[in-house]
């Protein structure tokens, strides 16, 4: 067995032991162990890796879905906790960098919006739709607040309590951020006519967890969006899809979307994006003369986004009380 393969086969089998402990757990609630058991499962799977999740034994995919939805439980359970502890300040926007990972959210923001406009030329849309917002809608806040500040954000989340809380700490205000913040409780398969009214569509990493469940809501978004709007799809990328789907960018295609860029990050953004445009011309997605398509763009690696100046629990409550003060 080769170095190559044995750096695999090593990393395959600590995500394995790390997914058991984690489904072994009481509670996926904050605590101690919780903490401690993601904080090694990112900190293994954040590094480039040889790794090709795709690849892998049946045995393993199955490992790797159980993981992912325990993490995306985890996330919720994370993101309702320090929901509600914010909700205990008068202003809670003051303290958003309490979140542990907030400036993740404020790079990964920045980075998509980036992405836009670079490949949207002029992009300026007046209506937006984030899927899969959660109780802790950042992405919305910093993309409205200091993106797209003349856009109205539409949230939509399966889950009731969620809506609640994003709408306590976000969307309150009747001026400002807060008036262009809506919350919206749903699954985005019943949402039709709805989405032809979006210049933007924002798809969360954890809206369709298996692959075959994301394809068929790209394909949802790409029946009803009105052609030449712009989909941001979040993925992820080498041992990175231990943590969150991956999404195939012939999915996006066959949904009726041209592809404009893929981009992996570097450091600690860790969601891939990738940004598309629903079709004007049917012929413009999909595989042509029986290929698999041309090769999306890969972006380089934008500067915010390689290397943080510092880590996220040292620079989260600086920017939340200096970039997004109101």
């Amino acid at each position: 067995m080769d170095a190559q393969k044995m750096e695999v086969a090593a990393l395959i089998e600590k995500i394995a032991g790390l997914q058991a402990a984690i489904a072994g757990l009481p509670s996926l609630s904050p605590s101690p162990e919780v903490d401690r058991l993601f904080t090694d499962l990112v900190t293994a799977c954040v590094p480039p890796s040889p790794v090709d999740v795709t690849k892998l034994s049946p045995e393993h995919q199955r490992m790797r879905e159980a993981l992912i939805r325990l993490c995306s439980a985890a996330e919720g359970k994370l993101e309702a906790h320090y929901a509600d502890l914010l909700a205990t300040f008068d202003n809670p926007l003051d303290h958003l960098g309490r979140f542990p990972y907030y400036s993740n959210y404020v790079n990964l923001s920045r980075l998509e919006y980036e992405l836009l406009a670079r490949h949207v030329p002029g992009i300026a849309p007046a209506r937006v739709a984030f899927v899969g917002s959660g109780p802790l809608p950042f992405s919305s806040f910093v993309l409205a607040a200091h993106h797209l500040p003349d856009a109205q954000f539409d949230n939509y989340d399966l889950c009731g309590a969620a809506n609640e809380r994003a709408r306590k700490l976000f969307g309150a205000r009747e001026d400002g951020v807060g008036a262009r913040m809506k919350f919206h409780t749903a699954d985005v398969a019943d949402l039709t006519q709805e989405l032809g009214a979006y210049d933007v569509v924002f798809l969360a990493a954890l809206v369709g967890m298996a692959a075959e469940e994301k394809a068929k809501v790209i394909a949802h978004l790409g029946a009803h969006m009105v052609e030449g709007a712009s989909l941001v799809v979040r993925s992820a990328h080498g041992a990175r899809g231990f943590l969150y789907p991956i999404v195939d960018p012939e999915d996006i295609r066959r949904g009726g979307f041209e592809v404009l860029a893929v981009h992996h990050p570097e450091g600690e953004v860790i969601n891939s994006v990738i940004v598309a445009r629903k079709a004007v011309d049917a012929q413009l997605s999909g595989p042509q003369n029986g290929a698999r398509g041309a090769v999306p763009l890969v972006s380089p690696p934008c500067s915010f986004s390689t290397k943080m100046e510092a880590s996220a629990l040292e620079k989260s409550e600086e920017l939340a009380t200096k970039e997004l003060a109101f």
